[in-house]
Order: C-alpha cells, then sequence, then structure tokens
C-alpha cells in the first residue's frame, strides 16, 4: 500500500468513527440502562448478567442523581429521570402523559444518531395530559382525535425525561405523578418486551472488533437518512456497514480502526476553548438535529449523551478558569453573577460539579452536587450571588452556604438553564469569570 493510500485510509477510518461514535454511545448507554427485569421482577433473560432486557418500559428513577450512579455520563442533580429505550419498528407505541399541573417536565425524544428530534413537555406541548402515538416510517398510522402522532427517525428511540423536584420533601408527589407516565401498544396493551442489547453493561470503547459488531448492527436497525447514504457507504473500505460480517475483517483492518478510535476518543476529551469568555463554552448548540457536523454529534455523545435541544436546555460549561489554566479542585476559585445577572431561566437553573476524568458527579463532606436558584441555602448581598469552588471549605464559615465541593483534581462545572430565555439562546448573555483565588 503507498503511503498515500495508507493515509487516506487512515482518514477514512477516523470518518467511519466520528459518524458512527453516537451509534456506539447509544448502545453503550441502552445496555447499562435498559431494564433486565419488569415491574413484577420476571427478569427478561435468564440471569440478571444476560444482555437480554426489557425495551419499551417506563424506567422511573426514584431518587436524585449522585456520584453512586454510573450508567449516564453527566446527569443532573435537580430532576428525576424518567427512561424508555423504545423499539417502534414492529408497531406504534402510545405515550400517556398526565396533567402536571405547575410542575416542569420535558420528555426528550432521541433518535439512535442522538439526535433530539421532538420534545414533549412544558414548553411545547403544555402541562395538561395528552396521548402521543410514537411511529416509525414514512406513513403514518391511522389514529383517533386525541392521539398526537410523533414521527421517529430511527427504529430505536430514547425517551429520556425530567420532572422538577423541589427537595427531599417532594419526592413522593413526584413519584406519584411518573407513574401516570404510561407506554402501551396501539391496541391499549403493555408495550414492554424482550431484546437482546448485545453489549455487556460495562462495555469499553476501545475494542475495534467490538465497536464494528456493534456499530454494524446499529445500521441495520437504523439506516442513515437517504441523504447520508452514499457517505457511510464509503465506510465499507473500513469495515464500517450495514452488510459487514466482522468475523472476517483481517487485523490490519481492525488496528487501522482500533487507531481511529484512540485517535477521535482522544481529541473529543481536549478541554474547549472559552467561546462565550470567562472559561465558558456551550458544548450542545443543537435544536432537533446536528444535520452534517458529525464532529459536534460525536463530542456531545461521548461526553453529554441524552442532552436536550438549546431551546428546551442550555448546557454552559467549563473546565477552565478565565485565564485559561484546567479547573483544579486543588485551588478555590469565586463565581460572581451581579444582582442584575443572573441565569434567566422560565423553568429553573443550576451550576453542577462534575469529575473531569469520569464525567460523573462528586463525593463530598456535606452531599451536594449543584447549587442554583432552588438551593435554599444560598446567600445573596448588594454584590448579587458569588459562588465557591474547591476541594476543601472556604476558611470563611459565612461562605459555605454558597459553598460547591470539588474533587481533588481536574473537575468541569456546568450550568443548566432550562427553558432559558432568549438572551442565552441568542448567546447574548455575559456569563461571569470563574477566578481563580489562592489555593487552600
Amino acid at each position: 500500500m503507498s503511503c498515500s493510500a495508507s493515509e487516506n485510509i487512515t482518514a477514512l477510518a477516523r470518518d467511519a468513527v466520528l459518524y458512527t461514535l453516537p451509534l456506539f454511545e447509544m448502545a453503550r448507554a441502552r445496555a447499562a440502562m435498559c431494564p433486565r427485569r419488569d415491574d413484577s421482577g420476571q427478569f427478561a433473560g435468564d440471569s440478571p448478567d444476560s444482555t437480554v432486557g426489557w425495551v419499551n418500559q417506563m424506567v422511573r428513577g426514584r431518587q436524585l442523581l449522585g456520584p453512586r450512579n454510573r450508567e449516564i455520563v453527566t446527569p443532573n442533580n435537580d430532576t428525576l429521570y424518567l427512561s424508555a429505550w423504545l423499539d417502534v419498528g414492529d408497531e406504534p407505541l402510545v405515550l400517556e402523559v398526565p396533567d402536571t399541573a405547575a410542575r416542569y417536565y420535558v420528555l426528550g425524544l432521541l433518535d439512535f444518531y442522538t439526535n433530539p428530534f421532538e420534545s414533549i413537555g412544558t414548553r411545547t406541548t403544555g402541562n395538561g395530559a395528552r396521548r402521543f402515538l410514537l411511529y416509525y416510517g414514512d406513513v403514518a398510522p391511522p389514529v383517533d382525535g386525541d392521539l398526537t402522532p410523533i414521527a421517529c427517525p430511527t427504529r430505536d428511540v430514547w425517551l429520556i425525561g425530567r420532572i422538577l423536584v423541589d427537595g427531599m420533601d417532594d419526592l413522593a408527589a413526584a413519584h406519584a405523578l411518573q407513574d401516570r407516565f404510561v407506554l402501551k401498544t396501539l391496541s391499549g396493551k403493555p408495550a414492554q418486551r424482550r431484546f437482546d442489547v448485545g453489549v455487556a453493561r460495562r462495555a469499553a470503547t476501545g475494542d475495534p472488533r467490538l465497536y464494528t459488531a456493534v456499530v454494524n448492527a446499529a445500521l441495520v436497525r437504523n439506516p442513515p437518512p437517504a441523504a447520508e447514504s452514499a457517505v457511510v457507504a464509503r465506510y465499507a473500505a473500513v469495515g464500517i456497514g450495514a452488510n459487514i460480517d466482522v468475523s472476517m475483517l483481517e487485523a490490519p483492518a481492525l488496528a487501522t480502526l482500533g487507531s481511529a478510535l484512540d485517535q477521535v476518543i482522544g481529541e473529543l476529551g481536549v478541554p474547549q476553548p472559552s467561546a462565550l469568555g470567562g472559561g465558558w463554552f456551550l458544548p450542545v448548540e443543537v435544536r432537533a438535529s446536528f444535520g452534517d457536523d458529525y464532529l459536534t454529534r460525536a463530542h456531545v455523545s461521548r461526553n453529554y449523551i441524552g442532552a436536550l435541544g438549546v431551546e428546551e436546555a442550555m448546557y454552559v460549561t467549563a473546565d477552565c478558569d478565565n485565564e485559561g489554566h484546567p479547573l483544579d479542585g486543588r485551588y478555590a476559585y469565586e463565581l460572581s453573577f451581579p444582582p442584575d445577572g443572573l441565569p434567566q431561566a422560565q423553568a429553573f437553573w443550576s451550576i453542577t460539579m462534575y469529575d473531569k476524568a469520569s464525567c460523573m458527579l462528586v463525593e463530598n463532606a456535606i452531599d451536594r452536587h449543584s447549587i442554583g436558584d432552588r438551593s435554599p441555602q444560598l446567600r445573596y448581598d448588594e454584590r448579587g450571588l458569588s459562588l465557591h469552588i474547591s476541594a476543601t471549605p472556604p476558611l470563611d464559615a459565612a461562605m459555605r452556604s454558597n459553598w460547591l465541593p470539588a474533587p481533588d483534581g481536574l473537575f468541569y462545572i456546568m450550568l443548566r438553564i432550562y427553558i432559558p430565555s432568549a438572551v442565552h439562546v441568542e448567546q447574548r448573555f455575559h456569563y461571569p469569570p470563574i477566578r481563580r483565588v489562592q489555593p487552600q
């Protein structure tokens, strides 16, 4: 093989990984979260370790997530989750949503390429009781008048919902509401059925043979849009395609894919430039589809999978301070919002702490993982709101009510703004700089 041909294959393998990484990450997320037993306790497979799980089953998270929850990266700590892995290929599904009164909720629908193609909830469909028909294919099935049809771009869909909770005392009421979100078939029967997710719960990304097997199987069930079919057809040269037998791939092809995987994963872990100033950047600007921005789509799938469209939620993130130094819990930081410069959210806002290496919530002595507009302990003054971020508590006891604990090492923070005002969506808001103060 000539040097030029080798370089072309290397570049093609990188392109193939960038395009298909969301398929692998969705398969990994489904394997981690798809329930292995149903509400009656029956296992879908022959053991708890089986890769057979239940799809079309609503999973209702009963507790606010903490450091021990490792199923999904960069989780929020403000809402209870509702989740269901859907297969709408054989028959449509009916989703029944209760009246949520004044409580904020959202059900995001992601296709298997991680495009947030639809959003059901307070902002888009209101808080009243509704029924929706989720279907796959070119022709919508006939429905009666009280069903709102939603076309799904792929057969496999992730429904990931959030219900706002106002502290621990509000959990019981939120649980009662969760129970009234129901999935059925069009004939009214329970929708759940067995499905082999095909991947172990803790599948690693770096194995090229596993990666190719998972991605190729996903392409069979979820073909790319017609406009992208020619792009994907090119990837057959490096072993990626719906009709490729992974067992026939030879060592050189696997090695090329393995190198491309390592390269892409390394690229996606590099700190992002502070496009918003002060250390802040916006990793997810998608509305309903990433289009042909495969790099951004891969970055979001790797680091922020399950993110909603920007009109529903903004995830303003920082992993560096205002001078470009990586955020490190061995130092102390100050973040000050002026009185007229607080985040503008129609639902709520919060800032959550994550460990940089794992993208997970962080253990700390006071069990505080986020801080925001509903935090009862926050203290405001004439200067507005000053937050203190470090691994150890501030020396001044008065500052500890506004302290967000960090790990003793690299971290990042995420400012979530649910139903952001136009000043955020249009990127006219001034985010205060993250200033490093003296190490403690």
